[in-house]
């Protein structure tokens, strides 16, 4: 498995005037404080405040900032998308603009990554992790979505919506095309990637919520499009007969194989470290690891 060099961070931000510039601003500080080599892509994605200037502003202080405008079609997976088309990194990590997500997660994220994972995702619900502020309607949504998926697919994650997650380059190009042009591409991305046979583990993650401006998720409208693009990648595991796999070439996949099965084998039985040994309730860090 190649050694990665450098880490990018994609951001998708619409109307975040109030926030961006202490969202970025931290995470810049704490990689450089872990001697990350990083770039952090803002993908503009056609804000009608000041969000634009701000990261004008931010970007002369701080050159790891690559501000990029979305011209449009608008839309959060369509952002994601277009910051996935410009960063220049060997590793990617998709996070959040409010700041919910915890910037130490992020070297947490490289550091797995560099173990030889090709996926790293986070979990809010396992041991370890946490929310705060998290309105109840909302989890409720959100523990009755996950664990549908976990079902469907058979897998160990419990947190497959959350977007804040870590990929290598290879898997993000192994994932294309992405479909998803909004927040459904949450979760076609993990999806795939399992599907298509990546390797990947868990880490606890910590979330809060925003404490400025407005979240862009509206669960009306989007509950027909999660269920639209998970029923989509379930076709593609159950019914295109592994023509979308990928292949296992390195020393890493010798001894640990990607699986999307719920007992962590791969199909023909070899051993697999596609998730954590432990349960899904039951994955402990160090504290050393979490800083």
């Amino acid at each position: 498995m190649n050694t990665l060099k450098k880490l990018s961070v994609v951001i998708p931000a619409r109307n975040e005037e109030g926030c961006i510039a202490s969202t970025v601003e931290h995470l810049h500080l704490e990689l450089r404080l872990q001697k990350v080599p990083h770039e952090i892509v803002v993908v503009d994605d056609g804000s009608t405040d000041q969000t634009w200037e701000v990261l004008q502003k931010v970007a002369v202080d701080v050159p790891e900032v690559r501000p990029v405008s979305n011209p449009g079609p608008h839309g959060f997976g369509r952002a994601v998308q277009y910051g996935l088309q410009h960063y220049t990194g060997d590793a990617v990590v998709i996070m959040m603009a409010d700041e919910s997500d915890d910037c130490r997660d992020v070297v947490v994220y490289w550091e797995k990554l560099n173990e030889g994972y090709e996926c790293v995702f986070g979990s809010r619900f396992i041991k370890g992790g946490g929310v705060i502020d998290y309105p109840a309607i909302k989890w409720m949504l959100n523990r009755m979505a996950n664990l549908f998926i976990k079902m469907v697919f058979r897998i160990k994650l419990n947190d497959t919506t959350n977007a804040f997650k870590a990929y290598r380059r290879e898997v993000i190009d192994g994932c294309r095309p992405l479909l998803a042009p909004h927040f459904n591409l949450t979760v076609e991305l993990p999806l795939k990637a399992i599907v298509r046979g990546f390797t990947w583990t868990i880490i606890p993650i910590t979330w809060r919520n925003r404490r400025t401006g407005f979240a862009k998720l509206k669960i009306r409208e989007m509950g027909s499009r999660y269920f639209f693009i998970t029923m989509y990648v379930w076709l593609e595991k159950y019914f295109s007969r592994g023509d979308y796999r990928r292949q296992i070439e390195s020393d890493f996949h010798s001894t640990a194989y990607a699986s999307d099965d719920h007992d962590g084998r791969s199909s023909d039985d070899a051993p697999a470290l596609s998730y954590d040994k432990l349960s899904d309730t039951e994955l402990p860090i160090s504290e050393e690891s979490r800083r």
